[in-house]
């Protein structure tokens, strides 16, 4: 048998494995363990819990928890395709506005980085009903209770890149997943952060509790959708911080459901992925395990600032780890391959300054390369 613990402080609740919609239970699955040991989430009565104050709330039979587990992975996500599934013509787009948004439920909030990490980052699933049905790369908007002192209005919509597929990460199609960083202002004079300039809608979704409503708009954006009717396209991923939210829609399509564009997928998603430290990593261990089980379609390198240097000796952002590999993406690119840009955008300058260079070197107008792979669609920015 097994137990299933919750965890008393600030109301996060910490735990569930896919199978727990399939038992009739409602309570959160493990947001990043997905892909590497699944089974991790739920531990044996005899076992140490994850936290000293960890109580258990709910005993499942192990057998019935592992047939519905089993059941859950083994079934094929194709009930949300289009006709044929690569056919973007009718992808849902501002099914709810902001004046009549919908409500959605928290289902779970569960920080994702280590103690050593610049700041706090949270993966947040968020249960629509199967109500706002969305595609990969596109966003949610969330609007946050209260008013926005400056100007006595209620707060206005954020919109945050959706982190799971369109199946969500339960795999039902009627959840969805959000990455969200902590906004905090750090006062040089009080020496500590300021409560009245943190951002509103970050510390309100990162503060959220179970089962607490949650205003959400969209699904909005077509700039970072896939490429999915050439199988063959190279997918290169480029990130910094929560940024990488779209890519983990992208790669669980790619590689751990069983959808139609995965099964027939035979190019290379290539993931960069800039933080401060190893600690900041986000999803590290759904990388890793990609890379064991399609070691030939998936790469990932990451540019940790304050841990690694550049050729330079200057500390490696992430335009420095792509300038690493500035020939082969060029020549990606002029086979056919999307490139993609989400995050910051203090990294575009860089990036774009090396290919340029790229293709000054081959003889190339880079306002012409650029443009040509703009009309082509490979050039997807999104980046703020």
């Amino acid at each position: 048998r097994f137990q299933v613990p919750v965890r008393r402080h600030r109301g996060f609740v910490i735990m569930l494995a896919l199978a727990t919609a399939a038992l009739g239970l409602h309570a959160p699955m493990p947001v990043s363990r997905l892909s590497s040991s699944r089974m991790a989430a739920v531990r044996m009565e005899s076992e140490t819990p994850w936290f000293d104050d960890c109580v258990s709330t709910t005993t499942l039979d192990k057998s019935k928890f592992e047939a519905a587990y089993s059941a859950a992975m083994n079934k094929k996500q194709d009930f949300l395709e289009a006709e044929p599934y690569w056919d973007q013509s009718n992808i849902p787009v501002n099914t709810y506005k902001n004046k009549a948004p919908f409500t959605g439920k928290i289902i779970s909030v569960k920080r994702i980085v280590g103690a050593a990490a610049t700041g706090e980052t949270c993966h947040i699933i968020i249960d629509h009903e199967g109500k706002m049905p969305y595609w990969e790369g596109q966003s949610y908007g969330v609007i946050p209770p209260g008013i926005n002192p400056k100007n006595g209005k209620p707060n206005t919509v954020r919109l945050y890149s959706i982190a799971s597929s369109r199946y969500g990460d339960d795999m039902t199609g009627k959840t969805t997943s959000l990455c969200v960083r902590r906004a905090t202002f750090w006062c040089p004079e009080l020496q500590a952060e300021d409560p009245a300039k943190k951002g509103v809608c970050s510390n309100y979704l990162c503060d959220a509790s179970v089962g607490e409503q949650v205003k959400l708009t969209g699904p909005s954006g077509k700039v970072m959708l896939i490429p999915e009717k050439d199988p063959n396209a190279d997918l290169i991923m480029v990130a910094t911080g929560t940024g990488i939210a779209p890519y983990r829609s992208f790669i669980r399509r790619l590689f751990v459901e069983k959808t139609p564009y995965g099964e027939v997928y035979k190019g290379l998603a290539w993931l960069f992925l800039g933080v401060a430290n190893k600690d900041a990593l986000l999803y590290d261990d759904e990388w890793q395990s990609v890379l064991k089980s399609h070691p030939d379609n998936f790469r990932v390198d990451y540019a940790l600032s304050r841990e690694q240097k550049n050729k330079d000796g200057g500390k490696m952002y992430i335009q420095d780890k792509v300038a690493e590999y500035s020939d082969e993406i060029f020549d990606r690119m002029d086979k056919g391959a999307h490139m993609y840009f989400c995050g910051l955008k203090g990294m575009m300058p860089g990036i774009t300054q090396m290919l340029e260079s790229v293709s000054a070197a081959k003889g190339i107008k880079w306002e012409d390369k650029l443009k040509q792979w703009k009309e082509n669609g490979q050039w997807h920015v999104e980046v703020y």
